[in-house]
């Protein structure tokens, strides 16, 4: 029989590619905040998901005085996995409404565990046929009780908040575009700085947050 031949073919080989396509709609699974703004052309998850390791691989190192002991290559992998439930569950927005001082807290604490529910159960259909890792990065980064992915985290919310740098430089965003409520509490991109801050639990972190802000509201003003 040939190679190539369907007999020749790994049923659990099958599964894998097909998992692995169902990830792949992360790419195109384009983040809710950005268009709920109007932003024009708005960066996808898994954009987002590449600038947080990024950020993870190149700031690392700074966070080592607030999480000593942080592995970065292990923080790695948790970077690349933190949002890949959604490309089956699509992507929520946080609302500044919604955010206290608590980490990932919402006002509505039964939204959150339907939230993290729901995405458990992605998992078990995307990372089903894949290494154990995936599954365990992920529940790692969600747990959020290591040095790595309390550094993810960091990583995650000052990718936000350089993005939204970079869309006020560029003028990327039109309120026409956009929802109308998204623009009631809060100008401009203002409301990605104010979602971001509160949750924020190192030195580190807060020092990065000051000044991407700074820059940002000298972009705004201009």
């Amino acid at each position: 029989m040939a190679p190539g031949d369907d007999a020749d073919a790994d049923p659990a080989d099958d599964a894998a590619l097909d998992a692995l396509l169902d990830a792949y709609a992360l790419k195109d699974e384009r983040r809710t905040g950005w268009q709920l703004r109007g932003v024009d052309e708005p960066e996808s998850v898994a954009a987002h998901s590449w600038g947080v390791a990024y950020l993870v691989l190149t700031l690392g190192d700074r966070f080592r005085e607030d999480l000593p002991g942080v592995d970065r290559d292990r923080a790695l992998r948790l970077a690349v996995v933190h949002d890949v439930a959604e490309a089956e569950t699509g992507d929520v927005a946080t609302r500044a409404a919604d955010v206290t001082a608590d980490d990932d807290a919402t006002g509505d604490a039964v939204d959150r565990e339907a939230k993290v529910a729901a995405e458990r159960e992605a998992l078990r259909d995307l990372a089903g046929p894949l290494p154990e890792r995936v599954r365990d990065a992920w529940e790692a980064y969600e747990a959020r009780n290591s040095p790595e992915a309390v550094l993810v985290k960091e990583c995650d919310l000052l990718d936000t908040c350089l993005q939204a740098l970079r869309y006020e430089r560029g003028d990327r965003y039109d309120p026409e575009r956009g929802d109308p409520d998204a623009f009631r509490e809060y100008d401009d991109l203002d409301e990605f700085f104010a979602t971001s801050e509160p949750r924020l639990r190192t030195d580190a972190g807060v020092e990065l947050f000051a000044s991407i802000r700074e820059r940002y509201r000298a972009a705004r003003d201009r």
